[in-house]
């Protein structure tokens, strides 16, 4: 059981560590073994550091490619909006020409049905030319004082 434990927490570690004690065969090598199982902790250390950093700037991407979807999503629906908007103007601007044309038409089609000649017909007689109902009451009252004299 002890064996288990020192095999699984310090197997690889004094493996290497005493592998190095081998090749570089130190003067004091107690201490130099202990300097490099130090040194060893350390590079984990800084190992599991920079997976963690890994980690946090895939994070980061991912979310900034989110970020860059979603801003190119809104972009193209606002130039959509945009294009829309100026076709309807357009369809309006053409609509309020068409109306108007059409008032254009309607008038002049009113002013020829309506129209009046502008200088009177000389053979037909013009408003001008009948007497109104006070000449009339007058060339009676006229007449009437004629015959009685």
């Amino acid at each position: 059981m002890e064996s288990q434990y020192l095999k699984q927490c310090l197997g690889d570690c004094l493996k290497k560590g005493l592998a190095e004690v081998v090749e570089h065969r130190p003067a004091d090598p107690i201490e130099y073994l202990a300097h490099w199982i130090y040194k060893y902790r350390r590079n984990l250390d800084e190992e599991e550091k920079r997976i963690l950093e890994r980690a946090e700037l895939e994070e980061e991407r991912v979310a900034a490619q989110a970020e860059l979807e979603r801003l190119k999503i809104e972009e193209e629906q606002r130039k959509l909006e945009e294009q829309r908007q100026a076709e309807l103007e357009k369809e309006l601007a053409e609509l309020e020409a068409q109306k108007k044309e059409a008032e254009r038409q309607l008038q002049q089609a009113i002013a020829e049905v309506t129209d009046e000649p502008e200088e009177p017909d000389e053979s037909e007689p013009g408003q001008t030319d009948l007497p109104t109902v006070i000449e009339e009451e007058e060339e009676e009252e006229e007449e009437e004082g004629e015959e009685e004299n």
